[in-house]
């Protein structure tokens, strides 16, 4: 069954209601988008509870500053934005593990070896979830949600070289665990 032209809701026509108040609008923008932002903030912290705590902060951030949105980029990618925010800015609090690669004597970094044990992790999730936290960042951003280098550092708060050096450790280190 097809529903009548006046039925069907655009993208545009929920930002414009939900910016006039109507919940109802916002709650079917949340429906069309929580899924993803979920799945973006859980690849991004690696833990269920603080994802939901992002996701819920990035739609709260959002109803709130519905008005401020232009239309200049497309919706899912405004709230992307909201969510690596949410995300980046439960790192700075100290409620993401952050830890810097390790050194040598010569202060050289090098890649820490598996925690547990030398096997490989068995899926692609787990190969991701074991990058270090600016390389995993990167890699979700560009390789598996699509924005560009620009997009994704902008997002990160660093600079474009930064973001590529990241992109290029994490598919060594991806090529690396799950060829072994």
């Amino acid at each position: 069954m097809t529903l009548p032209p006046q039925a069907i809701d655009t993208e545009q026509e929920w930002v414009e209601r939900a910016r006039d108040g109507d919940r109802a609008a916002f709650e079917q923008i949340y429906r069309a988008y929580s899924g993803k932002v979920y799945g973006l903030c859980l690849r991004l912290t690696r833990e269920a509870s603080i994802a939901e705590d992002c996701t819920q902060e990035t739609f709260i951030s959002a109803w709130r500053n519905l008005g401020r949105f232009e239309g200049r980029s497309a919706l899912g990618t405004w709230l992307h934005r909201i969510a690596v925010n949410a995300a980046l800015a439960r790192g700075r609090k100290g409620h993401l593990e952050v830890v810097p690669p390790p050194q040598d004597e010569a202060g050289e970094e090098h890649e820490p070896a598996m925690l547990h044990d030398a096997t490989p992790p068995l899926d692609v999730e787990a190969a991701i979830e074991s990058l270090p936290t600016g390389a995993r960042h990167v890699l979700v951003l560009y390789g598996i949600y699509g924005y560009t280098h620009d997009e994704a550092a902008n997002m990160l708060g660093i600079a474009v070289g930064t973001c590529k050096a990241q992109l290029h450790r994490a598919r060594r280190l991806l090529r690396e665990r799950l060829s072994a």
